[in-house]
């Protein structure tokens, strides 16, 4: 397998972000967006899905969180596709059903080069922490769409809007930890009867 991992930049008027990931790393991260839950959010999906993750972001917060969190998962997202390459030899889709205490999480994801996401998730606050409830949908659509993967986030169960949260990240986490692994069947050709991922 190549080396599976990247890093991307991205400065606007808005934000300034950095973000590296290794995708055959041991879940380590260093997380500061200024936004304490994303960033648990973010150390959360690292952890579980074994992969290292660096985010440093600088936002406009005092105006509020959205264009940090949008532009942090454009960043990953970016990150993401390019340390996946040419999508050759992996699984390339996944699935996950996680439990945390009350809450029940299932995700669903294709690295097949169509980034899409169905987020179906209500939560009973209007903030977890500093990031808004609204938003948690909205980096899981940012980062489907920038790491040309399909993401379907069902919540199946819950009443903590913060054991959501985590069921619906640690579920993501575990999804593609299955779908990017490699899968030694295939010798390197790419999962798919096109012959091609467009990425």
């Amino acid at each position: 397998m190549m080396n599976r991992a990247a890093e991307v930049s991205r400065k606007t008027g808005e934000t300034d972000i950095n973000v590296q990931i290794d995708l055959d790393g041991s879940g380590e991260s260093s997380v500061r967006t200024g936004v304490g839950m994303l960033d648990h959010l973010i150390t959360l999906l690292a952890r579980h899905s074994r992969f290292d993750i660096t985010v440093a972001a600088a936002g406009d917060l005092d105006i509020d969180a959205h264009h940090t969190v949008e532009d942090v998962a454009i960043t990953l997202g970016r990150a993401l596709s390019q340390s996946l390459g040419e999508r050759k030899g992996i699984v390339r889709m996944g699935h996950a059903i996680v439990p945390m205490d009350e809450a029940l999480a299932l995700v669903a994801v294709d690295i097949g080069g169509r980034g899409y996401a169905i987020v179906d998730a209500e939560f009973e606050r209007p903030k977890v922490g500093r990031l808004p409830t609204e938003l948690i949908g909205h980096f899981l659509h940012s980062l489907a769409d920038e790491s040309r993967i399909n993401i379907h986030a069902r919540l199946m169960s819950g009443k903590n809007d913060h054991h959501k949260a985590e069921a619906i990240f640690k579920a993501l986490a575990r999804a593609l930890d299955v779908a990017t692994r490699p899968d030694g069947r295939l010798q390197g050709q790419v999962p798919s009867t096109k012959g091609s991922i467009e990425t």
